[in-house]
């Protein structure tokens, strides 16, 4: 999985980017990918993959670090949002190494503070791959929701960003690993 960080290139999100070949069409990377970028969010109920947000308070906020994934190994919509709840933690534990000053709840693919939500994310699939939107706060400004940013918990967009693609890509190397490692059972004389 190629894993890039589109530093100091602002990219606004407003739901097209969950589609096939985005990251392709964006930064020329071809097959798996994972992107970070920073901007605002503005999802219309047309661009919404999560029918629960459908008529809701919306999914907005002026300054947001965004992860977009794709994936191109026919999995199941089960298999992403599994991917999804992994990279919450994966975040999640990121900011603790980074120091986040407050202490974060996760509840299934979200991420809390306290009672103030501080991400946002969805899994689905396209005709040809697997998508994953992911995207923390930075500041509160524009999001309709009691929320809060990763500035409040002293950590850089950045940093952050950095962290969450090293950490990613290390996980994936271990599961190719764990995959690779292993024999059917009965295998070697039935040892």
């Amino acid at each position: 999985m190629i894993v890039r960080h589109l530093a100091g290139e602002r990219i606004d999100y407003d739901g097209a980017a969950l589609r096939a070949h985005w990251i392709l069409a964006r930064t020329g990377i071809v097959g798996d990918a994972l992107v970070a970028f920073r901007g605002a969010c503005r999802v219309s109920d047309a661009e919404m993959a999560d029918l629960e947000d459908l008529g809701g308070p919306g999914i907005a906020g002026d300054d947001m670090l965004h992860f977009v994934m794709e994936l191109f190994d026919d999995a199941s919509l089960a298999c992403g949002v599994l991917r999804q709840r992994l990279f919450t933690v994966v975040v999640a534990e990121q900011l603790a190494a980074l120091g986040a000053r407050a202490p974060l709840r996760r509840a299934g693919d979200d991420l809390w503070v306290g009672d103030r939500k501080l991400s946002i994310s969805i899994a689905t699939r396209s005709p040809v791959s697997s998508l994953l939107h992911f995207a923390v706060n930075v500041t509160v400004a524009g999001v309709p929701v009691p929320a809060a940013g990763i500035e409040e918990l002293g950590v850089a967009s950045d940093a952050l960003a950095e962290a969450v693609l090293g950490a990613w890509r290390g996980e994936c190397a271990g599961i190719a690993r764990a995959r690779a490692k292993v024999r059917a059972k009965g295998e070697w004389g039935g040892r």
